[in-house]
């Protein structure tokens, strides 16, 4: 990145953590991923200003402590259906990790809900409660009531909702989890890995029981107690937004990419449609 362009980051950022409370490194770091996935055309003033005019502010979400204790206890719901595999793959997860992965999912789910009801008065009614897990995997929006609806009902399409943190670049779709459902919504959120551990010390799960008993039982002193509790981060309500959507039924031709090409290496810098190993060596081919 020149000189230019990271001053032009930096103040759009600095704008952007004033405006809607995120931190300076996470703005930065979305506006710097937005770039590089194509979402914003270059770094100029006028694409980033335009982007955030455009995509970022209609399609923004805040999610508060308290919408975030409820995808909590939602999420812990289903561990015990959930947390042994990794969603088809053979990577083992324990618990811990996989209540996290479901909490950053849950956000992005409700993040979309709340869009939804912000931009066309759609209320949607999410799969976040105790179920066959086979009959909400295929989709995320069960239940859909527009202004012209005097209840809940069946939504028409299957829609599934993919969360990414503000450094995703790719929106991506793996094994055969295109063919599920008609519509797949990118939700980015600006969250850190320690989300949960803010959320923990907001509510005193650390100074109050697990640091007190460390106290009591004479593990640590009260200035060590301090001293870990203060370098613990911090939870702040969580901004996010929609990105983008892609439709299953859509036409996607083989090797739709984009690229540029340096002395010796060709970089791809964009990809549309399916993707498979051998696909590397066609485009080195071409």
């Amino acid at each position: 990145m020149k000189k230019k362009e990271r001053e032009i980051m930096e103040f759009f950022a600095a704008v952007m953590a004033e405006k809607y409370g995120l931190s300076f490194e996470l703005a930065s770091d979305l506006i710097e991923k937005s770039v590089v996935g194509g979402e914003i055309k270059d770094f100029s003033e006028r694409e980033i200003a335009l982007w955030m005019k455009e995509r970022f502010e209609p399609n923004m979400f805040r999610i508060e402590e308290e919408e975030y204790l409820r995808l909590m206890i939602n999420a812990l719901r289903i561990q015990d259906r959930i947390a042994a595999t990794d969603f088809g793959s053979s990577r083992q997860r324990d618990l811990g990790q996989s209540w996290s992965d479901t909490i950053r999912g849950y956000l992005g789910e409700m993040g979309f809900r709340k869009v939804m009801q912000k931009r066309w008065g759609i209320e949607c009614s999410l799969g976040h409660r105790e179920g066959d897990l086979k009959d909400y995997l295929p989709m995320d929006v069960h239940k859909v009531k527009g202004p012209g609806d005097r209840t809940l009902r069946d939504p028409k399409i299957k829609i599934s909702i993919k969360t990414v943190k503000f450094n995703g670049i790719w929106f991506d779709i793996p094994g055969d989890q295109f063919r599920h459902s008609d519509i797949y919504a990118q939700v980015k959120i600006g969250v850190e890995t320690n989300h949960l551990f803010g959320f923990f010390k907001s509510i005193s799960v650390f100074k109050d029981k697990i640091l007190r008993k460390g106290i009591d039982s004479k593990v640590i002193s009260e200035g060590e107690a301090n001293e870990i509790f203060e370098k613990l981060p911090v939870f702040a309500p969580i901004i996010g937004y929609v990105s983008g959507f892609v439709e299953r039924k859509s036409n996607y031709p083989k090797l739709q990419y984009d690229g540029k090409k340096g002395r010796k290496h060709f970089t791809v810098t964009a990809w549309s449609g399916p993707y498979k190993p051998s696909d590397v060596a066609e485009v080195k081919k071409k």
